[in-house]
């Protein structure tokens, strides 16, 4: 008889206990069980990471998830696919902290109300908040964005900047980038705000640039440029870290592999073009981060 009752029981306990032992599985653990990394990333963050020609979502960031991926094999001993999955601004950070996905590289940036929901990298690359207008425009400067209507991505630190900026400013919500920019062509909205190198990467992408220009000289904030992973994962962050430090350490050194992967998007013959500025400010970022960090093995470069 107490067979009978104890059988029910334990079932239910094990019932109980099983979704929270699978809830806190680690990614490391995750990963190594199924010889997947799963990776979210932008479709339209040229140069950063965006759907190419052949429909693959390509980019700096996706190259740098595949240096982490690459890193992971040598971590975990065992060979490791890389699984890609196009996000929008909005879905990063409720897919990592709902386990959909492991990390995400694109063109995010640090905030504090981000950070108590998930764990930054080191930042590996640079940019800052400025505006896209129509050539002629008078737009710049704070107090000419009084009233005016200003396209934002909704949660993005673009549409924070602006707001701080200018508290008087009109934000008109987009749910893409693209649906921002044919607002401006369109001519109903004065203006669009987005990460300086997303809109270089835009601007060099048209027929007619010159109907175009990037305004204030100077952004109006500088963000480093980080992946994002969940919280209580310090070993998968510790690989993370580990193999961004590597890359850019490598590209400050001259290594070849390493520098190839940063003219590819940001060389003269790049997808983004840089500006000596901004490619300037790109390469200290990188040293700072380095500058405080035990320096990587040669043998490991």
């Amino acid at each position: 008889m107490y067979e009978k009752i104890a059988i029910p029981i334990l079932s239910l306990i094990f019932a109980t206990l099983i979704p929270n032992m699978v809830a806190a599985e680690t990614v490391m653990e995750k990963v190594a069980r199924t010889g997947v990394l799963t990776a979210g990333t932008s479709r339209d963050a040229l140069p950063f990471a965006y759907v190419d020609s052949q429909g693959k979502l390509n980019g700096y960031s996706v190259d740098m998830l595949t240096l982490i991926k690459e890193q992971l094999e040598k971590d975990l001993d065992k060979k490791i696919k890389l699984q890609l999955v196009g996000l929008s601004p909005s879905e990063r950070i409720t897919k990592i902290v709902n386990q959909q996905v492991d990390i995400v590289c694109d063109a995010s940036s640090f905030t504090w109300k981000r950070d108590k929901k998930v764990d930054f990298s080191v930042s590996y690359g640079v940019t800052g908040t400025q505006l896209l207008v129509k050539k002629g425009s008078n737009l710049g400067s704070p107090e000419s964005l009084i009233g005016k209507q200003i396209g934002v991505l909704a949660g993005t630190t673009n549409e924070q900047a602006i707001a701080r900026v200018q508290p008087r400013v009109k934000r008109v919500y987009f749910k893409t980038r693209a649906e921002g920019y044919t607002a401006l062509q369109e001519g109903t909205i004065d203006g669009f705000s987005s990460d300086s190198i997303l809109l270089e990467g835009w601007l060099q992408q048209q027929k007619n640039p010159d109907a175009f220009a990037i305004v204030p000289p100077r952004p109006y904030s500088q963000e480093g440029i980080a992946c994002m992973v969940p919280e209580n994962n310090s070993k998968f962050l510790d690989t993370v870290n580990y193999s961004l430090v590597k890359f850019m350490q490598g590209f400050v050194n001259g290594n070849q592999q390493y520098v190839t992967i940063f003219d590819r998007w940001f060389g003269s013959q790049g997808a983004v073009a840089l500006n000596r500025d901004l490619r300037d400010l790109v390469v200290e970022t990188m040293q700072l981060v380095i500058e405080f960090r035990e320096e990587i093995p040669k043998s490991d470069l």
